[in-house]
């Protein structure tokens, strides 16, 4: 243990390498997520009457920036295999800019004056409890929405560490079914999230929480470097997976979706219209607010369930022992 620990240390302190990766990676979001057409969504009207407009462009943005690493990769600029290299000293570079920027949006909320309802300060007195949900509602900074752009910067780092992940066990001639089964699985997702983004926009996440230590964290460090976890682990076992149990497990995976896109879909539509049809049929609604139709009639949460069955059908490829 105590050589573990050993050789841990020098990733405890990112390299200049790891840092210009991720300033690279934050800086081509920030510009070509304000550039790249995409369609303008509205966002929910705030207390004070206002809304927020998002442009969803991540697809876009996505299959830019994979095909111009491609393009590195193939011409020798860019390794293939740099993220995974670098992946633990991008975890604490990552976990460390998390605590530098929700302290300068603690500091940004305590000096604000401003009433309106995404920047009024919510101040309690309590240091902790306002650095870790946050003051301000919906912070910019140079005109872009930072919860948006944070949210979609996890979701993209995810993939970008499951391809180096990928390219390394190719390198290393360790790709076999589990591997694949997991990269396809995740990819499919990911690309999922980025062709209904337009579905963040009435997530509770964007709507209701205020930006804080508790959702920067979890978009820039926990999506990225834990939903990966499972192909940092194939890389380093093997596991033989028989016909059934990848039939068993593309089952899993593909029902989780139907229930988990399905929900969310039903959600989204009724939030932007209450009248919409639910399977082809008029919602019914609890307390003028609560959809109680579709998945939304079977259970309150089949997101969840859906949600969980995918995260399942990421783990699976692992085996069980």
């Amino acid at each position: 243990m105590t050589m573990d620990l050993h050789s841990l240390q020098p990733s405890l302190i990112p390299s200049w390498t790891s840092v210009a990766m991720l300033l690279s990676f934050f800086g081509y979001l920030g510009i070509f997520g304000s550039i790249l057409p995409g369609k303008v969504i509205p966002g929910v009207t705030l207390a004070d009457g206002t809304r927020l407009h998002y442009r969803c462009n991540g697809l876009f943005s996505l299959i830019l920036l994979v095909t111009l690493l491609g393009a590195g990769v193939s011409v020798g600029v860019v390794s293939p295999t740099g993220i995974a290299d670098k992946g633990l000293e991008l975890l604490f570079a990552a976990f460390i800019f998390s605590l530098m920027v929700t302290l300068l949006l603690y500091i940004r909320g305590r000096m604000s004056e401003d009433q309106g309802s995404s920047l009024r300060p919510h101040f309690t007195g309590d240091f902790i409890h306002d650095w870790w949900f946050g003051m301000q509602l919906n912070p910019q900074f140079l005109g872009i929405d930072l919860k948006f752009f944070f949210v979609r910067a996890g979701m993209l780092g995810w993939l970008l560490i499951n391809l180096s992940v990928l390219a390394k066990s190719v390198q290393d001639a360790k790709l076999d079914r589990s591997m694949i089964l997991y990269q396809l699985f995740c990819a499919l997702y990911i690309l999922d999230y980025f062709f209904y983004e337009e579905y963040m926009t009435s997530t509770w996440d964007i709507i209701a929480e205020r930006l804080g230590f508790m959702l920067v964290f979890g978009d820039l460090v926990w999506i990225p470097f834990t939903f990966s976890i499972q192909g940092w682990w194939l890389l380093k076992n093997r596991v033989e997976l028989t016909a059934a149990s990848v039939v068993a497990n593309c089952l899993i995976f593909f029902f989780g979706y139907r229930v988990f896109r399905g929900a969310n879909k039903q959600k989204h539509v009724f939030k932007k219209n209450p009248k919409a049809p639910i399977w082809g049929k008029p919602p019914k609604v609890v307390g003028g607010k609560l959809l109680a139709s579709g998945y939304w009639g079977i259970a309150r949460h089949c997101n969840y369930l859906g949600d969980l069955l995918l995260a399942l059908s990421f783990s699976l490829p692992c085996g069980i022992r």
